[in-house]
């Protein structure tokens, strides 16, 4: 149990410094082409300035904590929100990348479940 969750934790933490990287240093030289539906939400989203900024650096973070592995249970905690967001906007609009997208999720519920006893004492009273 322990080399799996180290080898989804890597590869979670992988997949998320290589989404923000790759958006901040602009190396990805073609997009993807986008569904009226998926430009329109992406216009939403480039609407709001600091939305896809915040959103890329809280995914640099936790990539970085994720695969330094010390903060691994605060990391999993934190980017869940944007894994889930992720893999709605995929489900809803645009599901040609939906099964890496599901991997991602079942690796981020993998870790709360392998991180389950430091998540305890949040939740006991």
């Amino acid at each position: 149990m322990k080399i799996a969750t180290i080898i989804v934790r890597v590869l979670l933490g992988a997949m998320y410094l290589f989404a923000s990287v790759s958006y901040f240093l602009k190396y990805m030289p073609e997009k993807p082409v986008m569904s009226p539906e998926q430009m329109t939400f992406m216009a939403g989203v480039s609407a709001s300035v600091y939305l896809m900024p915040l959103i890329k650096v809280t995914e640099l973070i936790c990539g970085i904590l994720l695969l330094i592995g010390r903060t691994a249970p605060l990391a999993a905690l934190v980017i869940f929100p944007v894994t889930l967001n992720i893999f709605f906007y995929h489900l809803y609009l645009g599901p040609q990348q939906l099964p890496m997208v599901a991997v991602m999720l079942i690796f981020n519920l993998f870790l709360f479940y392998a991180y389950r006893n430091r998540y305890l004492p949040m939740v006991s009273v």
